[in-house]
């Protein structure tokens, strides 16, 4: 049997590090938002024969007054511009000045609809997590015995954090330095982890509960390096498959999964990293100071 509570300080000293180095970039760069969120046009296009660089495109599109436009070039021929909101005739003369183009798509949202859009998201990402949070501690109410049922609760929600946090650090970097947007699909994403990673970490706790009912005599410690152990090959296995299909969307769906496919690739990766190495040891380490506490009093 593997001991993993043993090693916990290395555990918590790189979780720990990777929510420093995460929380630096997003205090640093910030999260870029989409025109799902702030309100403008997307206008993707592809060339006929070839793309033209980027400072071309900007020298063509410079009498349009479009402000600090980005321009994202995608596979070989693609491009693809975000700008402030333009009307029809606008977008046509756009077209009309790249030249030989083909328009696959084009979005216009406003900025009050984008401003809602943004609020109903945080409020359904704060709901998400309440809920996930009152789940637990009422899901493990009739386990009292060492640790208290709103204990699991607390440090799910912890771990839940440091899974949301990581692919929010990197999405901070790819936004400042490739211009990489949080859009509805990366929300819907970052979701999607919340009830994964919630997934892994009770599976883990709810072994670690049958185990207190059947091992009364043991050491809440070796009971916890029982259940990880016994958990350890399926949670294993399905991060395993999932990730196989994740890694198929990234370099096969295209541009409009690529990051769909890779927040959901980071995130699955930390949760099944946070279910076994931050939660569980996180559980034997609040009963440790429990009882330090006890004693002192």
């Amino acid at each position: 049997m593997i001991s993993f509570i043993r090693h916990r300080k290395y555990y918590f000293f790189f979780s720990g590090l990777l929510i420093l180095v995460s929380l630096g970039f997003l205090i640093t760069f910030g999260l870029r938002f989409g025109i799902e969120f702030t309100g403008g046009s997307i206008l993707e296009v592809e060339y006929q024969e070839y793309r033209p660089c980027n400072d071309t495109i900007r020298e063509k599109l410079a009498e349009f007054d479009l402000g600090g436009f980005l321009i994202q070039p995608t596979r070989e021929k693609g491009v693809i511009l975000r700008l402030r909101e333009i009307d029809e005739d606008t977008r046509k003369q756009i077209l009309y000045k790249l030249g030989q183009v083909e328009q696959k798509r084009f979005e216009s949202i406003g900025p009050v609809i984008g401003r809602e859009l943004r609020k109903q998201t945080q409020t359904a990402i704060i709901l998400a997590l309440l809920s996930i949070l009152f789940y637990i501690i009422f899901s493990f109410r009739k386990i009292s015995r060492k640790i208290k049922s709103w204990h699991y609760g607390i440090v799910s929600f912890v771990a839940l954090c440091h899974d949301v946090l990581i692919p929010l650090g990197i999405l901070a970097i790819l936004g400042h330095f490739h211009n990489i947007e949080i859009t509805i699909p990366i929300m819907i994403a970052l979701l999607v982890i919340f009830g994964y990673s919630i997934n892994d970490t009770v599976v883990v706790f709810d072994r670690i509960r049958e185990n207190l009912l059947k091992q009364r005599g043991m050491v809440f410690e070796e009971v916890v390096d029982i259940s990880i152990n016994q958990t350890l090959i399926r949670s294993f296995n399905t991060s395993f498959t999932t990730l196989l299909v994740l890694l198929a969307l990234f370099f096969f769906g295209g541009i409009t999964l690529k990051y769909f496919s890779l927040v959901l690739i980071i995130g699955i990766i930390v949760g099944t990293y946070s279910s076994i190495f931050l939660a569980a040891p996180l559980l034997v380490n609040w009963l440790s100071w429990k009882e330090r506490k006890q004693r002192r009093v």
